[in-house]
């Protein structure tokens, strides 16, 4: 991966690292293989974030309705 630093501006450089890694799914990856996980663990962790996506999807639209 490569990232060009302009004008010195390290900080704007270090901001768009973060944001290809991010895209590219790397930070989950190392995240998830720092440690062991069974099956089970990963199935709940899977299931709670469905979960929290659809209770923000809800929320949203029951924002957009104005309840």
């Amino acid at each position: 991966m490569y990232v060009e630093v302009r004008n010195n501006n390290v900080e704007k450089a270090l901001r768009v690292l973060k944001k290809k890694i991010q895209e590219d799914g790397i930070f989950n990856e190392l995240r998830n293989r720092e440690f062991h996980q069974t099956k089970g663990e990963k199935r709940r962790k899977s299931q709670a974030a469905a979960k929290r996506r659809t209770q923000r999807a809800l929320q949203k639209r029951m924002d957009e309705q104005g309840y």
